[in-house]
């Protein structure tokens, strides 16, 4: 059992007197709010704090942490409130203690939203202060350890949560030892089958390689000594866990897992890494492209090492690491190997530096996501990174997940470029903006004063800082166009009692907001606009009640009919079944959460729909409509070479864009071209069909 008194002691050998004192003091505190608590194990409740304090102290964590620590869980599981803590402590470890306490008093309709909001305020407290998430990382070892008394159920919740969250945020922040022993715990309670299966066959190796390992371990030595070398080689294990990711993703088996060797080789100086990494190539043929320079180019989370891969004695392949004895603490304790808080800020090394950036871009990403459970699937998708190394125009290294595209890259630049962003040169050649990028590359994105990001980009885009920033951006456009669309749709329903939106009173249009649980009339207007409320209901409900019943007992048959321009945007569509342009006769249907969809009058699927006559509304084109608009064209061609080239270059003649081209082939002599085009109407379209049937291969041509 870790008591108080051991914690006590460990502290003393690195904290001032005083501040032991202190720590002593929080212990007391905390014992006396968690009194007459137990945890399923029967242990009183503050063994539990004090053995998250103490995983905290064997880190060096300073003063204020390790109270915190102990106060972790005061405000959460007793009457406790965070004033008395500031009061008692300071407001420093008040903030550190609310941050990792969970949301209790808000009602939550599943649990995977209050896990996923109580995660997103972790998350957010610690981009203010990153000892929030040591101290959460802590708990969570120290609860893995103690999973023992809960029932299976839970136990696998919990690890689940563990490897899907908290192991990549260690790994995010370079905590490798406290990452390591997470995934064990989580993998021994998630699938403990499995788990004992691996255990006993890497038992059993384990007899056959002790013998290798030594040789080897051996042979390195010695050629370091006649280099004048000084280093530690250790041959390492590897975890069962990073064995069942291997034989899982790789579908290997367990002897060719088993049969890599691993070692790692400690030195004093970079120098002294880069002459080793000659020493050991020179000792053992190096694998073709198994090399990796983390030293000058470190990880996300700070981490540097040499790796690289030999051919072995006995043809087994090595894997090697090497680094200096600084990297190798930071590799073991990420983050926390240099946050000492002696005037409130941590020294300004590389590893924490990246840290910054990377909470910088959670803050960012939190303010563009809609709700916790996409937050937290924006998180996921950050916490997964296989980096690789792109350069700017200007000759800065930029660093993104492999897979990511020229729009990823974009907005990692800025959220203003990605939003903008028209096209992109990849080592100074246009290239699709879905491109995904590969090391060295330079990336030079283009620009546009108007552009705006594209709904597409979501089936491409990697990254959780693109992702967010485009939905963000495409829910504010959707907003504005539904408020605008929703105006236009009161106006005409309010023009049959003779009125407007705006000169509705306003005592009228409060009494009406309250009543369908709306603060604002844009929020009335963007319900109208999605198509989620009628506008001739509405319009009702904001009249006088002898106006609506005068004018409804006259009939509508002066209603303003809807003009479509063309430019509305997302919320008025023109439906793929009949392609409606400009000049053919048109009806609208009111589609919950899309808004408009406008179809031609004769099309097929019009029929279905009669059956909701209060969601039609009567549309027209406007007189001066401009832009382009889709339209289906079937083409049948006598099945010669070169026909499809020939009716392009028709197409082409009249100004007309191909979107798309399907070829079907009828009865060997005949084919068939099911064309998408864009036209500005009916009159154009016109055009287009005439100087497709002057050519002579063209048997047949109809609009779909």
């Amino acid at each position: 059992m870790f008591l108080i008194s051991d914690l006590c002691e460990m502290l003393e050998s690195y904290l001032e007197h005083d501040q032991v004192k202190e720590v002593y003091n929080a212990y007391l505190f905390g014992a006396e709010a968690h009194k007459g608590q137990h945890r399923l194990s029967g242990e009183p409740y503050i063994y539990h704090p004090i053995a998250v304090a103490q995983i905290l102290a064997e880190q060096r964590m300073d003063h204020k942490t390790i109270i915190a620590a102990i106060l972790h869980d005061v405000i959460e599981d007793t009457p406790t409130i965070k004033e008395n803590i500031s009061e008692m402590f300071g407001e420093d470890i008040a903030e550190l203690v609310d941050g990792v306490s969970k949301l209790t008093q808000i009602q939550f309709e599943t649990k995977a939203e209050q896990q996923a909001e109580n995660i997103r305020k972790m998350m957010l407290a610690m981009t203010r202060d990153i000892r929030v998430i040591l101290i959460k990382l802590a708990d969570r070892l120290h609860n893995m350890r103690t999973l023992g008394h809960m029932r299976p159920d839970k136990k696998r919740r919990i690890a689940r949560e563990t490897l899907d969250i908290y192991v990549p945020i260690a790994s995010r922040l370079g905590m490798n030892t406290l990452r390591v022993e997470l995934e064990e715990l989580g993998f021994k309670s998630m699938y403990p089958m499995r788990y004992a299966v691996l255990s006993e066959a890497l038992k059993k190796a384990r007899g056959n390689r002790k013998e290798i390992v030594s040789k080897i371990e051996t042979a390195i030595k010695r050629r370091l000594f006649q280099e004048d070398l000084i280093g530690d080689v250790i041959g390492r294990e590897k975890h069962l866990y990073s064995i069942y990711e291997k034989i899982k993703t790789r579908v290997s088996s367990l002897s060719e897992v088993f049969d890599v060797y691993a070692f790692r080789i400690v030195v004093d100086t970079v120098d002294g890494c880069y002459r080793t990494l000659g020493v050991v190539h020179n000792l053992y043929k190096p694998v073709p492209g198994k090399f990796k320079d983390y030293i000058a180019i470190p990880k996300t989370n700070g981490y540097q090492s040499l790796h690289t891969v030999l051919f072995g004695p006995y043809g087994v392949p090595i894997e090697v690491q090497i680094r200096t004895r600084e990297m190798h603490t930071v590799a073991e304790n990420g983050i926390a190997a240099h946050w000492r808080y002696k005037t409130g800020d941590a020294v300004g090394s590389t590893d924490h530096v990246r840290a910054r950036e990377w909470l910088r871009n959670i803050l960012e990403m939190q303010k563009s996501a809609g709700d916790s459970l996409e937050f937290i699937e924006n998180l996921k998708i950050d916490l997964f990174p296989d980096e690789i190394y792109v350069f700017t125009p200007k000759g800065k290294i930029m660093e993104m997940p492999r897979g990511a595209t020229a729009v990823d890259f974009a907005y990692a630049v800025h959220t203003d470029i990605g939003n903008s962003c028209v096209a992109v040169k990849i080592d100074r050649r246009l290239a699709p903006l879905r491109t995904p990028l590969w090391n060295g590359q330079h990336v030079e994105i283009i620009t546009a004063p108007n552009a705006r990001p594209n709904p597409a980009w979501l089936n491409f885009v990697i990254t959780a800082k693109a992702r967010s920033n485009i939905r963000h951006f495409l829910k504010n456009i959707q907003h504005d166009e539904a408020v605008n669309l929703g105006q236009r749709l009161m106006d005409k329903a309010l023009a049959v009692f003779g009125t407007e939106f705006k000169d509705i009173p306003k005592r009228r249009m409060n009494k009406l907001l309250k009543q369908y649980g709306f603060k604002k009339p844009e929020e009335l207007l963007a319900d109208v606009g999605l198509g989620s409320r009628m506008a001739q209901l509405v319009a009702r409900a904001l009249v006088p009640e002898e106006t609506a019943m005068t004018e409804s007992s006259a009939g509508e048959p002066g209603s303003p009919t809807l003009t479509i321009k063309g430019t509305e945007g997302m919320l008025v569509n023109f439906a793929k079944c009949c392609h409606p342009i400009p000049g053919d006769s048109i009806v609208g249907f009111l589609s919950s959460g899309r808004g408009i969809v406008v179809h031609h009058d004769t099309c097929k699927n019009v029929g279905d729909f009669r059956k909701h006559p209060e969601k039609w509304i009567d549309v027209q084109w406007e007189e001066e409509i401009k832009g382009e608009f889709q339209v289906a064209l079937r083409v049948d061609v006598s099945n010669q070479r070169g026909s499809l080239a020939t009716i392009a270059a028709s197409i082409a003649d009249k100004g007309a864009n191909i979107e798309n081209v399907e070829m079907e082939e009828r009865e060997g002599k005949y084919s068939t071209m099911n064309f998408i085009l864009s036209v500005r109407d009916r009159q154009h379209l016109a055009q287009i069909i005439r100087h497709i049937h002057a050519n002579r291969k063209v048997m047949r041509i109809a609009r779909k």
